[in-house]
């Protein structure tokens, strides 16, 4: 089992930028992949970005170019790193984490981004 809890989501400007990490605790040794999702008012939770433990990475077409996900697999921290963000990325995001031999998946929270001037 892990734990996942967000930070790093505020208030910022469009063309501003923010970045996101999620601090995973418990068996972090077992986790496969770790991603951000993000959900915004009357809309469903949409993936934003994935990365593996070999460290593939994948972004949805509206943030690839402005956003990248890192991860520093020793301390079980994944990164997001949100530029040139836009109105459109107004959004509660979510840490989300898949383990080795589970079929589950593991969420944070959620942390508040908003874009707005």
């Amino acid at each position: 089992q892990v734990q996942l809890v967000e930070s790093g989501g505020g208030l910022v400007q469009p063309g501003g930028s923010l970045r996101l990490s999620c601090a995973a605790s418990g068996n972090i040794l077992s986790i496969y992949i770790m991603g951000w999702y993000r959900q915004a008012p009357g809309i469903q939770r949409e993936l934003v970005a994935t990365i593996t433990r070999g460290s593939s990475t994948y972004y949805a077409h509206s943030v690839k170019g402005r956003f990248t996900i890192s991860r520093d697999t020793g301390k079980g921290t994944v990164y997001l790193q949100m530029s040139s963000l836009k109105p459109e990325d107004t959004a509660v995001y979510y840490c989300n984490a898949v383990m080795v031999g589970e079929r589950k998946d593991y969420w944070g929270q959620g942390t508040q981004v908003t874009v707005s001037s």
